[in-house]
């Protein structure tokens, strides 16, 4: 048997942690809302709060998708759903291209050139990379695109050195069937994508920039993302406050709330709230699931403590829309295991128990108002807040009714989130 020289064992090392990095960043989300996630931020939010100390670094553990609100647009609704699509096909894809190399490996069925692989060398990789997007999509923290995108290269150099090792051990067969077939697309797609790598003939700035361009192209587009998302949501602004809403069908609800606000701290019922400073107001239900993700309001919204996990995950990936789009009273029925017609009155967090209050047309919201710390002089409003520069802190959670503008109850919360100082979805 021929030695594996040291520097490809080294390059498979290297390929196979950066893969590893990736899933584990990706998978963040599942381990987030188990009963485990302290243990995992126990290693990893080190990380995160090393990197949100450096303006150069802090955008890593940002948001460039909408996770908690719905995505306001057509473009960013079907980029939410391609990821669960993606998510699934991809893992799918995955498990059929594994079982066909090893059930072929036991009976020694040869280079495997059947199924997709009569149409692409590696199909597996590619499987590997729709997975992975759909993962970035359904978390898309900046920290995981960007592992991503070295994943993307990672697998170029893997599957160049798996073909040099093909061609070593069968020769011309593989050389002919690498003529007939494309690397990861089928190859007429390939031969159009080929003719850019003449502009560097040389092999080594061939690949680096091969490299340069993957990065810019997958991270850039996050960016894009999170513009686009920035620039469709409908932010209200009131003196030196601004409210966006998690669900849609609030957005008509957000200058009025705004003023209830704005002359409750007039009148003395919000004290603490600086006339100096800005601050940014998250819209939502009162029984809201995700609320622990903006500030830590209450126990019933620490997710990991609701014993859901496979639930809320398999909602989540397979219903792309129904676990937002759903009225908040159901998921809180499922927690609970109730009816969800009253749900919100014998559940719900403002301790509101009206036999005839009816959970489609419940006037009662929660805005979660944090203080945002910037650098810029003057006030900021509208989705200037929202830069991944700033800083957000918790401050309140205000109850209000907003037909008649009573404010139920106001809520002091600590400077963190249910995930204690871990950086959450802004967006």
């Amino acid at each position: 048997m021929k030695p594996i020289s040291v520097r490809r064992l080294l390059g498979r090392a290297a390929g196979g942690g950066g893969i590893i990095v990736f899933f584990i960043a990706a998978f963040e989300v599942m381990i987030m809302i188990s009963p485990f996630a302290f243990f995992f931020y126990s290693v990893f939010n080190p990380i995160f709060k090393f990197l949100d100390q450096y303006a150069a670094t802090r955008w890593l553990t940002g948001f460039f998708l909408p996770h908690m609100v719905l995505p306001p647009t057509l473009p960013l609704q079907i980029i939410r759903v391609l990821g669960s699509v993606f998510f699934i096909v991809g893992a799918l894809t995955f498990i059929v291209c594994a079982l066909q190399i090893y059930v072929g490996k036991i009976f020694r069925w040869g280079a495997a050139n059947k199924g997709l692989y009569a149409f692409i060398r590696h199909p597996q990789y590619l499987a590997l990379g729709i997975w992975g997007l759909g993962m970035t999509i359904l978390w898309p923290r900046f920290i995981v695109l960007t592992t991503l995108s070295v994943m993307f290269i990672l697998y170029f150099f893997l599957a160049k050195d798996e073909e040099r090792r093909m061609l070593a051990r069968h020769g011309d067969s593989y050389s002919q069937y690498m003529k007939k077939t494309g690397m990861f697309f089928p190859l007429f797609l390939e031969k159009w994508l080929s003719r850019l790598g003449l502009l560097i003939p040389a092999k080594a700035p061939r690949y680096a920039a091969i490299s340069a361009v993957i990065v810019v192209l997958v991270v850039g587009a996050g960016f894009v993302c999170r513009a686009a998302t920035l620039g469709s949501i409908p932010f209200q602004s009131n003196h030196n406050i601004t409210l966006f809403s998690i669900l849609p069908e609030d957005n008509a609800s957000n200058a009025a709330a705004a003023e209830y606000i704005v002359t409750g701290h007039a009148a003395g019922k919000l004290p603490l709230l600086r006339d100096d400073a800005d601050y940014v107001g998250y819209l939502m239900p009162a029984d809201y699931i995700m609320q622990g993700m903006i500030a830590d309001t209450g126990g019933e919204f620490h997710l990991f403590k609701q014993h859901n996990t496979v639930a809320m995950i398999t909602d989540w990936v397979l219903n792309p829309f129904e676990h937002l789009r759903t009225s908040p009273s159901i998921h809180m029925a499922k927690m609970h295991n109730v009816d969800p017609a009253v749900a919100r009155r014998h559940h719900c967090p403002l301790g509101i128990n009206k036999p005839d209050l009816d959970c489609k047309t419940c006037p009662y919201r929660r805005v979660i108002i944090l203080e945002v710390h910037h650098t810029d002089g003057g006030h900021l409003s509208g989705s200037d807040l929202m830069s991944l520069q700033n800083t957000r802190v918790p401050v309140y959670a205000v109850d209000i009714d907003i037909r008649t503008g009573e404010i139920v109850n106001v809520i002091k919360v600590g400077r963190a989130t249910a995930w204690e100082d871990v950086p959450t979805p802004d967006i």
